[in-house]
């Protein structure tokens, strides 16, 4: 996979993952943890035939028996995410999750830098406070006052730019010719977080069309998705791969324009405009310094 392709696949990647906001506007009785669960459980039933068709079940079992620490490692990252999102987003507002993510660029350059060894250009430091500032620009008129109830949400919501940078820097680790197939890990959070979530979810209440929407997450806004970022975290450098990821913020933005009638307001349009133009300058600047 060529760099650009990488860029597109990973674009993509957060455009799916974008829809889940757009979605969970139209569940009707599923509520907090039992919308984690049913969102992990289809993302493990889809992750499970996807990879027995890419890998064979025989495979499949062998890479998941024999896998090393950075593959559960990985997964149990994923799982994190999964329900630290979730969780976040039923303590506090979705403006105070959205800039708590926005923290995982400067996370993530962090951890490459220290843990890794590995310099990271100026451009895309540049890039990183640019887009950081965008998102804090966006939500500024939303965050919500320091109660305790708010205060508990955002330490939650913490654990996901946490988690989601020690991802990005245990695939990077992981990179080479001798490397771990890392697409399972997915398989694994999905596993994780639903077993974490079944017991809290009970008594269940989703409908039918409940079900349906949450299986519609599973599989594209998770499954999908997270598979692609595994392959693309094989070619990009995981600061550029976590700062691509803030697209997902302007995606949900538009998806709930579009599909929920939640038209954006100016700080929320300027905001945004600012994080797409350090994103964009910053691949422009990365293609001049690689040439023709």
């Amino acid at each position: 996979m060529t760099h650009r392709r990488a860029v597109l696949t990973m674009i993509a990647a957060t455009l799916m993952w974008s829809i889940a906001g757009v979605v969970s506007r139209h569940i009707e009785a599923a509520r907090g943890f039992e919308v984690t669960f049913w969102r992990s459980f289809f993302n493990a039933a889809a992750m499970a035939l996807l990879l027995g068709a890419l890998r064979g079940p025989a495979a499949l079992l062998r890479s998941l028996r024999g896998g090393g620490r950075t593959l559960w490692l990985s997964g149990l990252c994923w799982a994190v995410m999964y329900v630290a999102f979730m969780l976040a987003l039923t303590l506090t507002t979705v403006a105070n999750v959205l800039v708590l993510i926005a923290l995982t660029p400067l996370i993530t350059a962090l951890a490459s830098r220290f843990v890794l060894g590995h310099r990271l250009a100026a451009r895309t430091w540049g890039a990183i406070v640019l887009a950081g500032a965008g998102i804090v620009w966006m939500y500024a008129r939303e965050l919500s006052g320091a109660d305790a109830r708010n205060l508990l949400g955002m330490a939650v919501g913490l654990a996901v730019p946490l988690a989601a940078a020690a991802n990005w820097t245990l695939m990077q680790h992981n990179r080479g010719a001798a490397a771990q197939d890392m697409l399972p890990a997915v398989l694994i959070g999905a596993v994780l977080s639903a077993a974490a979530t079944l017991l809290p979810a009970l008594p269940f209440a989703a409908t039918g069309r409940d079900l349906g929407l949450l299986a519609l997450l599973g599989v594209v806004q998770l499954a999908i998705p997270c598979l692609l970022a595994v392959m693309v975290a094989r070619v990009l450098p995981a600061p550029e791969i976590s700062l691509l990821g803030l697209l997902e913020v302007i995606f949900g933005v538009l998806w709930a324009w579009l599909g929920a009638g939640e038209t954006p307001g100016p700080t929320v349009i300027s905001g945004g405009a600012l994080v797409l133009a350090a994103l964009a300058g910053n691949e422009l600047l990365a293609l001049r310094e690689r040439g023709p």
